[in-house]
């Protein structure tokens, strides 16, 4: 049975104090048993953040990844890096990397390669603009960016992955996916997958990343191919965060 995995995105938010105090409430908010947890935080706090959730069940997680492993990559950070920092997860391809920088289903193939190398866990974002949407290709879409993946990295690689479908019309814009529209693209994601390796497909985590709130977040995370969620604002506020937390329990 796959395991439920409530994932934050700090996105670019937050002072110093703020994420350790953020980090800190979220500590404190978990109960005996509580696993399934993790949050990705700007790279600059990352230690900082580290500090806290070391030796609990918070996973610590980055925001992207270098396409590269190392050399004359002004501005990026290596997989390795992340590993070092104590990372266990890292995003790659979010919308907004691939809407605001640029970042091609190729790049981010190859960032989930450098993550994998490292041993750090890539939690690829997959994922329809409203526009593809309107226009049918909310499949297409999907199978293009898990196709560049596939193609680079192997179909078994995914078995040390995670995957995050999150429909862009839906975040930060105050739309959300109905329970059955959420589970609809999920159940196609798993059964495409399933077509090259169903053992791979079967116990891939796959997460809802659509404006998640913990006033939808127990419909969604009822869905069967559901298997948590990649949460974006409603992870700024450790409330709110374990909230959706306790709605997957």
């Amino acid at each position: 049975m796959r395991q439920t995995l409530i994932m934050g995105n700090w996105k670019m938010n937050g002072s110093r104090a703020e994420s350790q105090a953020l980090a800190q409430a979220i500590v404190d908010g978990l109960e005996p048993g509580d696993q399934g947890i993790a949050v990705c935080v700007p790279f600059v706090y990352l230690s900082d953040v580290r500090s806290i959730v070391e030796s609990t069940p918070v996973a610590l997680g980055a925001q992207n990844v270098a396409d590269q492993e190392k050399g004359a990559y002004t501005g990026e950070v290596s997989a390795a890096m992340l590993k070092d920092s104590g990372c266990s997860y890292a995003l790659v391809g979010h919308s907004e990397r691939r809407s605001y920088y640029g970042d091609s289903d190729q790049s981010v193939a190859a960032r989930f390669c450098q993550a994998q190398k490292e041993g750090v866990t890539p939690v690829l974002c997959i994922g329809e603009t409203l526009e593809e949407r309107e226009q049918g290709q909310t499949f297409s879409v999907c199978d293009r960016q898990m196709e560049a993946v596939i193609e680079a990295a192997g179909i078994e690689a995914l078995a040390n992955s995670v995957i995050a479908y999150e429909p862009v019309w839906a975040i930060g814009t105050g739309k959300t996916a109905t329970d059955e529209q959420a589970q609809e693209v999920h159940k196609y994601i798993r059964d495409r997958l399933a077509e090259k390796n169903q053992e791979v497909a079967e116990n891939l985590q796959i997460l809802y990343g659509g404006s998640m709130k913990p006033e939808n977040a127990k419909g969604l995370l009822a869905q069967p191919d559901i298997d948590g969620g990649l949460i974006g604002g409603a992870s700024l506020k450790a409330e709110s965060f374990l909230g959706i937390y306790r709605s997957a329990s």
